[in-house]
């Protein structure tokens, strides 16, 4: 849970099931044929306005303004030569560890610091960026968007489907990947194509977006490579993909009068030399079935064997069975128990008991409450209880939920108050103390192969395959004196 205070994410995804009313044709700008389209240009624009405070709420950006100084600089270039070049575009790093870009209606385009560790020149990037700007262009997203209704409700848990708690949905994954994960394979072609094309256009090379996709293939089959699944769920195979974009760029560079094509390997190392690779435990860690928050200076235990999900806006704990929920957040109001009362009312909960209490030194209010609601998938009436604590810690406030079917509740009751109970303030500095990962752009003293070279800059044998991925290379690829490659190097303040 990173420090984001006073946000309230509304986990309604735009319901656009009013605009099934309204179907229109419009000229694709790519292909110049007639599209079966539902919104206009403004409302994709609105659309986009919306998705994006949401993406930023559930993932946080990622601050590194060079790297973003440079992407919008090349990313307003790159519009102006497209498809849709009256069209404002926008750009964003994201903060989370997950290998993925992607794009939204509107002209917004998201790279996470996942993939951009991941990238060894501006020609990668780039290639990247005008695949993602083609989606934009192509007007994928509200393609799809006329074939089905996107109008989903994030359930509490994967399970209890009640709009009263829309609020609490975990992580929002799901409903995100209808937005950026399911173009169909045609839409990923034509996109690679668009790709090749805008790279090209503004002089990058871009047979080494090519190279990207061996990278995907190989991080694809490394199964510790978290996300990389997800990225190539829709995709056409990264293989099949090298082969094709190859040949297109090879023709660009035929059609095009230029001789020199960019990569700029140094300059792109140079912008993330210091970046954060992977999880960041400075926004929340576990350890030993506790989470510690190192910026608040806070903990507390959960349930073993339960899952706990952080991002941005909460902490969410469930069990595998999704019978019950944990959620833990920051709270507002000018005092406890006004915050409480503001939670509860916007809740909609109806308390049927609360009370004072001191939790580890801390005052707390605690409450009893519950809702009737009417499940949307059978229609019959449920009573979600719920068991809330609020706590004062030296006035900042936090909120700890428990909750479950009513039928389930009492079987749940005592994990949640055994939680609750555990919260408190954090002055252990060795739990304090802790740093994320962060990526060093190192230059290589003699020439040699990259696993002597890695071994020279003390890589354990254990990570010398990792980092060699790292830098798309292989272990025994020969590299001379002076070249730069990336490392990673254990966090410090």
């Amino acid at each position: 849970m990173k420090i984001i205070k006073h946000i309230r994410a509304n986990w309604l995804l735009i319901v656009i099931a009013a605009y099934l009313l309204l179907t229109s044709c419009a000229t694709n700008p790519v292909t110049g044929k007639r599209q079966f389209v539902l919104i206009s240009e403004r409302q994709e624009i609105q659309m986009g306005l919306e998705y994006d405070s949401q993406i930023v709420s559930v993932f946080g950006e990622y601050e590194n303004e060079p790297l973003l100084a440079f992407i919008e600089e090349k990313g307003t270039e790159m519009g102006k030569i497209s498809h849709r070049p009256d069209l404002k575009y926008h750009f964003r790093i994201l903060d989370t560890p997950v290998v993925n870009a992607f794009a939204v209606p509107g002209g917004y385009i998201y790279f996470t610091r996942g993939i951009l560790s991941h990238f060894n020149n501006e020609a990668e990037l780039i290639g990247v960026l005008g695949h993602e700007m083609g989606h934009i262009t192509a007007r994928h997203s509200v393609s799809r968007q006329a074939r089905q209704q996107l109008a989903q409700v994030l359930l509490i848990g994967g399970m209890i489907a009640f709009e009263e708690f829309r609020e609490y949905g975990a992580y929002a994954m799901a409903g995100m990947q209808l937005l950026f994960l399911k173009y169909s394979r045609d839409d990923e072609r034509e996109s690679d194509a668009l790709g090749v094309e805008y790279a090209s256009k503004i002089g990058y090379d871009g047979e080494k977006f090519a190279e990207f996709f061996a990278l995907l293939e190989s991080m694809e089959m490394a199964s510790e490579q978290a996300g990389i699944p997800t990225l190539l769920s829709t995709h056409p195979n990264p293989g099949d993909r090298y082969n094709t974009v190859t040949t297109m760029a090879r023709q660009w560079k035929d059609s095009l009068d230029q001789t020199h094509w960019k990569v700029n390997r140094n300059s792109y190392l140079e912008m993330i030399n210091g970046m954060v690779y992977g999880e960041d435990p400075r926004q929340g860690y576990v350890d030993g079935g506790k989470f510690y928050h190192p910026e608040e200076e806070v903990f507390f235990s959960f349930p073993a064997n339960w899952t706990l999900e952080n991002s941005p806006l909460q902490v969410t704990i469930s069990p595998d069975g999704g019978e019950a929920l944990m959620i833990f957040t920051f709270s507002e109001g000018p005092t406890l128990k006004e915050a409480a009362r503001n939670t509860l009312k916007r809740l909609n909960l109806d308390v049927v008991e609360g009370s004072e209490k001191s939790v580890n030194g801390l005052p707390v209010f605690v409450a009893r409450s519950r809702q009737v609601s009417r499940n949307q998938q059978t229609g019959e009436e449920q009573t979600i209880s719920v068991l809330s604590y609020f706590y004062d810690n030296q006035g900042t406030y936090y909120e700890f939920h428990g909750l479950s079917l009513q039928q389930h509740f009492d079987s749940f009751l005592p994990r949640f108050d055994e939680s609750m109970n555990t919260f408190a303030r954090l002055t252990d500095r060795e739990k304090i103390d802790v740093f994320p990962r962060r990526i060093r752009i190192r230059e290589v003293a003699n020439d040699g192969t990259l696993v002597e070279a890695l071994r020279n800059f003390g890589i354990r044998e254990g990570e010398l395959q990792d980092f060699a991925l790292l830098n798309n290379m292989s272990l025994n690829d020969r590299i001379e004196a002076g070249d730069l490659i990336k490392i990673v190097v254990d966090g410090t303040p």
